[in-house]
């Protein structure tokens, strides 16, 4: 090779490094908050890695969150393709949770293990996907603001399900508000290697799907015409792509991938529908999405990074005397400014060029 030629790297190659040093570098300002607040920024990543992957127990339960996160952040990057900002996984994961519930207690005389997880996994997704879809159609007919109703949205589902908990499904012998326990044929099986955690071969069957996603949006029309309409909307309806069909179709699937979240918790964790059962992983989607840089394949690592910061978070009040789990929230905020500093980057690149010349 010649000294002239430059060695060129691809710009997926080049943005995953970048948001692996901003996130390496939120964490470490994380650490240096526990050091000016008192505590050994040592002792903190001990107990959130030992947490996270100190018994087959922790790690299951690393994997769980996961994949809570997998799905709410799957549900605000493919919106993202089209031009859409989807603040309502919270709402549609609730939807999504009650619909598994309610198919648990429709298909009570169901037998078959596979139908059982069908039924609940078409439930959950079409309900969320349809709340999905009401602020997709506000946006293609009306142009209602996404963010917006999407925000309204996740009020109206709290409300929604809490009626439909404590006046149609509710279990009469418990005293909390959740609903009629689901039969077996309906529950998710634990691997034995979790030790009791709620994890078995949903987290393979997520990747899988996260891998198939993502070869949609990168080779079907679909998937095209929802990255045109997401880059120009104006040259996209040009040439015959009409944006309101690509907002309520990304509506609607994100919507209905939601869904699957609430349906993890029905069918692999309580195996019935508690109001308020979620700690915020629509939100936490958000920031999931925003590590990935929207990238569908991007969603994996980041997701996996927060399941661990989720599942050593509890571990902060117990085994640290300066810091607590609200720690953990401030580090996911570093590490989302780290790797949204982008023009940091282009600066130092500048900065070096000049340098060298």
């Amino acid at each position: 090779m010649k000294n002239s030629e430059k060695v060129r790297i691809p710009q997926s190659v080049r943005l995953f490094f970048r948001s692996l040093a901003g996130a390496a570098g939120g964490l470490a300002l994380g650490l240096l908050i526990c050091r000016v607040a008192g505590e050994s920024p040592g002792k903190v990543l001990s107990v959130l890695v030992n947490s996270s992957f100190g018994s087959g127990y922790d790690f299951g339960m690393t994997l769980f969150y996961t994949a809570y996160f997998i799905l709410a952040g799957l549900a605000v990057a493919i919106p993202f393709k089209s031009g859409l900002f989807n603040i309502g996984g919270e709402g549609q994961l609730t939807i999504g949770a009650l619909a598994a519930a309610w198919a648990g207690v429709v298909g009570a005389g169901i037998q078959s293990h596979t139908l059982a997880i069908l039924f609940a996994t078409a439930s959950a997704f079409v309900a969320g996907g349809l709340w999905g879809a009401i602020p997709g159609y506000l946006k293609a007919r009306r142009g209602s603001h996404e963010v917006i109703t999407t925000i309204m949205m996740n009020f109206i589902a709290a409300g929604v399900t809490s009626y439909f908990t404590l006046y149609s499904l509710k279990d009469p012998d418990s005293s909390q508000a959740e609903t009629i326990p689901i039969p077996e044929a309906f529950q998710l099986k634990p691997f034995a290697l979790f030790n009791g955690a709620p994890m078995g071969e949903l987290i393979i069957a997520l990747a899988v799907m996260t891998v198939v996603l993502h070869v949609i949006m990168r080779n079907s029309v679909w998937g095209y015409r929802l990255k045109a309409t997401g880059e120009n909307e104006s040259a996209a309806s040009t040439f015959g792509i009409p944006a309101p069909a690509s907002w309520l179709s990304s509506m609607f699937v994100a919507g209905g991938i939601a869904g699957l979240t609430g349906l993890v918790e029905v069918l692999g964790n309580s195996h019935r529908f508690k109001i308020g059962f979620s700690a915020d992983y629509g939100f936490v989607g958000i920031a999931v999405a925003l590590v990935a840089r929207g990238n569908i394949l991007g969603i994996l690592p980041s997701a996996f990074l927060f399941g661990v910061l989720q599942k050593g978070a509890g571990s902060l009040d117990l085994e640290t005397d300066k810091v607590t789990r609200d720690l953990t929230y401030i580090i996911q905020g570093l590490i989302i400014l780290g790797v949204a500093s982008d023009g940091l980057w282009d600066w130092f690149a500048g900065f070096w060029r000049r340098r060298n010349a």
